[in-house]
């Protein structure tokens, strides 16, 4: 079992910045690949980011070169820097933890919420 906990969201300006954190417990996080998603009101949920347990990072196709995902291993944590932030980024973000090399992500964390003003 995996305990995901995201912090870091909030209001920001169009333009601004913010980084999220996810900090994972209860297994060995490094096994773990990890991946970032959103869900807007009325949206299907859509990935952001994703990072392997080596740190292979792929994004989805709206980032362009705006977010930067990381991780740190021996923290048991994973980020998102988020710049250049534009209103239709503004949605609820989760962090998702799945075993290696699957493409499932099995746990969830309980969402951050990302308000962006224009």
């Amino acid at each position: 079992q995996v305990q995901l906990v995201e912090s870091g969201g909030g209001l920001v300006q169009a333009g601004g910045s913010l980084r999220l954190s996810c900090e994972a417990s209860g297994r060995t996080f490094s096994n773990y690949d990890m991946g970032w998603f959103r869900q807007a009101p009325g949206k299907e949920r859509e990935i952001v980011a994703l990072i392997t347990g080596n740190g292979g990072a792929t994004y989805g196709d709206f980032v362009k070169g705006r977010f930067t995902i990381s991780r740190d291993n021996a923290k048991n944590t994973m980020y998102l820097q988020m710049n250049s932030l534009k209103p239709e980024d503004t949605a609820v973000y989760y962090c998702a933890a799945g075993a290696r090399s699957t493409g499932l992500y099995n746990y969830w964390g309980q969402g951050t919420q990302v308000t962006v003003s224009s």
